[in-house]
Formats: structure tokens, C-alpha cells, sequence
């Protein structure tokens, strides 16, 4: 029930925010927050965090905040408004996509088991989440396993179901590969953009 282009969106954002949530064992009740949730990542995570019951904190700029709704999260935050490591609020998963906040902070905004999944962390980020988290009981992820078969017939059953969405903000042709790149760098896109080869976008 979706056309080519939404469907060549869920594979990777979709696939990516699925096993990253499985790593930590997303549960129903748990608190989720999503860093730079209008994103490809992002999107997905909203959605599939609330399909296993969390209550779903959706954080990124203020364009982004109706559509994040939209989508399921409980709560958005405009993060050039608020800085959500400076609040005593803890939160059983951070899912993180952005690189933006730094990362011994988003480990103090962890509960006492809680994780950290970084899906695009630089070097140091890393270094900094584990010399954070050392001595507690407290995760640090930055990677995920392979999608299968299996999970990609999961999210097709969601999708089947009306329980999850592909939200595909532009469409470029190849010969417009470079546009479509700058683009996502400029940081407004919601959800993905795909790249049509051949037909129209």
C-alpha cells in the first residue's frame, strides 16, 4: 500500500531505528526521548518507540514539531528553546541521530539502566558517553546488527497495518543527486528524500 519511492524510504531509516530500539529492548511504559527526530532516523523511531508502548519525547527544531506530533510522540521540544539535558528528567532510552549535544550530558539524562544509542556519533562522542557511563550501570550503544529478512517483513506488517509511515519530504531525480545531498545537509528536511531512477520523481 505505498508507492516505490515511499517504500525505498523504509529499509534504512526504518531498518536502522528498528534494530537500534531492539538493542535496547524498547518495552511498553519505558520513557524514550528522540534526538533530531525529524530526520529519515527519527521519524521512524517516533513511531515504532510508540508501536512497543513508550512514551515518546521527540526533540528538533520547531518546523518539525506539528509533524512529530502528528506521528505519535507524546511530547515535543524545540531544542533552540530548550536544552533537555538541563532538566532533572530521565529517560530510560536516548536515541541520538544528530551529534549536536554532547554526549556525557545525554548520559546524565539516562535512568540508573538506561541507554544510549548513538546512530551517528564522531570519535570522540563516543569516548566521552563511556567515560560518562564507567562505573554505573548505564549502556552505551553505536552500533546496530544486520536487518534480515524477518525485519524487514516486521515493518512491512506495520506498514500494512497503518501503524507506521514513511514520511518523504522531497523526491529528485538522479541528474539531481548533488541538490538532493545539499539538501539533506541543510538540515530542514523532514523525514527522507529519495532519488528516483528514471520516471518521474
Amino acid at each position: 500500500n505505498l508507492g516505490y519511492a515511499e517504500a525505498a524510504a523504509v529499509p534504512y531509516g526504518g531498518g536502522e531505528a528498528l534494530l537500534f530500539l531492539r538493542k535496547a529492548d524498547v518495552r511498553s511504559e519505558q520513557r524514550v526521548l528522540v534526538n533530531g527526530a525529524g530526520g529519515s532516523f527519527g521519524t521512524f523511531a517516533v513511531q515504532l518507540a510508540k508501536v512497543l508502548g513508550a512514551h515518546v519525547t521527540a526533540v528538533d527544531s520547531a518546523p518539525k514539531l506539528e509533524m512529530l506530533r502528528a506521528l505519535g510522540a507524546d511530547r515535543v521540544i524545540d531544542y533552540a528553546q530548550e536544552d533537555f539535558t538541563d532538566s532533572p528528567e530521565t529517560y530510560d532510552v536516548i536515541f541520538d541521530v544528530v551529534r549536536g549535544t554532547p554526549s556525557a550530558r545525554m548520559v546524565r539524562s539516562l535512568t540508573d539502566t538506561g541507554w544510549l544509542l548513538m546512530a551517528n556519533p564522531g570519535f570522540l562522542q563516543i569516548v566521552r558517553a563511556r567515560w560518562a557511563a564507567r562505573g554505573s550501570r548505564k549502556r552505551v550503544s553505536f552500533t546496530a546488527s544486520n536487518l534480515t529478512g524477518g525485519d524487514l517483513a516486521y515493518l512491512r506488517g506495520l506498514v500494512e497495518a497503518g501503524r507506521l509511515r514513511p514520511v518523504v519530504d522531497r523526491r529528485f531525480p538522479l541528474e539531481q543527486i548533488v541538490e538532493a545531498h545539499r539538501y539533506a545537509e541543510t538540515g530542514q528536511k523532514l523525514g527522507n528524500i529519495v532519488v528516483v531512477i528514471g520516471g518521474t520523481p
